[in-house]
């Protein structure tokens, strides 16, 4: 389907133009005209600035069902992780599907166009695989579909309960859904899952893979192994989140999680480390040499008080930087990106450690390249026809500037600000309603009321 979108303003980094004309067919950007002072004839107008689509490199999608409730009162990243599990423990297929649904249509009212999603959420709840064994995946996946957005579904090997400087645990609990018994078992139900979703221009989901943590893979389990079945796909890890998790290993592997990563050949351009919040001099360099990606989410570090990772020490060594909204406190790529930098701010009282283009890149490029789209998060001739609209009449952004530029969505607007996301050149939200689900704040509140309760 051919389309033609008149762009009131449009970052085309590195600078906003002013009347730029978008025609879309195929998915996919066939022209991109600037200095269009008016709409022509037939073209759809959109009013505001332009944004490649916004990529959510790491997200959680069940723990949406935890926003308002584990904010109360204290504790730390191992107490909520156990409210977490009761949420795990009562989804079936179809509630997750329902649930997932409403999450990523709100990802699309924030402007998100690709999502990564970190799965390990497999099983029965007794560990049991379903008549599909992919049956919790296939929820997800159809849920992006329905909710207009691209998925990359990071399936994940989750094969042991925790790391303690005694050793590994076995799975208990909620996690028994979690596990595949055996690397090679995770490997032959991802393989069925691959081969049913291949990677073709235009489609919206693409398989990736990921280890969870050192926490719940050990090098006996084939790290080695691992690497090589998943060379050159999207492929991510949560890695050193928590102090504890770094003394573990340790003491267990006598290296750091980077460093045992690194001995068994996991990094690389196609791989991406989740937080990476507490590292070494000598683990920002295994990270950066390999051109690995890291993905920081902001808010989530904030609210489960783990702390704020090395990210200027990581570009330096060579790093790119992704960004993801992680347990979904809120949903909101540009918050995102604009924490990077007022954390980093707050920690070393300087400003200025990344531009607003460079912010934005993270949000953008750079996290669509992290999740194996690297023909989106662009907007250029070839590229995919991803991207969102924020409005410049809202308390935030309202206002004469000398310049409009990234700043003005960086360091002003939010993602109540979007007005408009389309996506392979089909709009899927306009005017700030979401054009395939009906009533999304009513579909979350009826999903998240039947995954905390079964």
């Amino acid at each position: 389907m051919r389309v033609t979108y008149w762009l009131e303003h449009a970052w085309l980094d590195p600078v906003v133009e002013p009347g730029v004309l978008l025609t879309a067919d195929g998915g996919r950007v066939t022209e991109l005209r600037t200095g269009v002072e008016a709409p022509p004839p037939g073209a759809t107008v959109l009013r505001g600035l332009a944004l490649p689509g916004l990529a959510n490199a790491h997200s959680h999608a069940f723990h949406r069902a935890l926003r308002g409730t584990v904010q109360v009162g204290t504790g730390t990243f191992w107490t909520w992780r156990e409210f977490m599990y009761s949420v795990a423990y009562h989804l079936t297929p179809d509630s997750y599907f329902d649930l997932a649904r409403a999450t990523y249509a709100e990802m699309a009212l924030a402007g998100v166009t690709c999502v990564g999603e970190f799965h390990y959420l497999h099983h029965r709840p007794d560990g049991r695989p379903y008549a599909d064994p992919n049956a919790m995946g296939e929820a997800l996946i159809a849920a992006a579909a329905e909710a207009g957005i691209r998925i990359t579904l990071l399936d994940t090997v989750y094969l042991h309960g925790g790391l303690t400087r005694d050793g590994y645990r076995p799975l208990e609990g909620v996690q028994a859904r979690f596990g595949d018994g055996t690397a090679e078992r995770w490997h032959d139900r991802w393989t069925r899952l691959r081969d049913g979703h291949p990677a073709k221009d235009g489609e919206h989901a693409r398989i990736g893979a990921a280890v969870h943590s050192v926490r719940a893979f050990s090098d006996r389990d084939g790290y080695a192994d691992f690497a090589r079945w998943t060379d050159g796909v999207p492929t991510h890890v949560h890695l050193s989140e928590q102090p504890a998790e770094n003394d573990a290993c340790v003491a267990v592997h006598r290296r750091t999680p980077a460093r045992l990563l690194a001995d068994s050949g996991f990094w690389g351009r196609h791989t991406t480390a989740v937080h990476a919040t507490h590292l070494t001099g000598e683990d920002i360099g295994l990270i950066g040499r390999a051109r690995s990606t890291v993905c920081m989410c902001p808010t989530t570090e904030r609210d489960l008080a783990d702390g704020i990772g090395p990210a200027p020490q990581l570009r330096r060594a060579g790093s790119a930087l992704s960004l993801g909204s992680d347990s979904h406190a809120v949903i909101d790529l540009l918050a995102e990106a604009r924490a990077m930098e007022l954390n980093e701010r707050l920690r070393s009282r300087s400003r200025g450690h990344w531009t607003a283009g460079q912010l934005l890149r993270a949000a953008t490029e750079d996290g669509h390249v992290s999740l194996g789209w690297p023909e989106a998060g662009r907007l250029e001739t070839g590229a995919l026809a991803d991207f969102t609209v924020i409005g410049l009449d809202s308390v935030r952004t309202a206002g004469p500037a000398p310049r409009l530029g990234a700043e003005t969505a960086v360091f002003a607007a939010t993602a109540a600000d979007v007005r408009h996301t389309v996506v392979g050149g089909r709009q899927v939200v306009e005017d700030g309603r979401h054009l395939l689900v009906d009533d999304v704040p009513g579909a979350l509140t009826r999903s998240i009321a039947a995954a905390l309760h079964g």
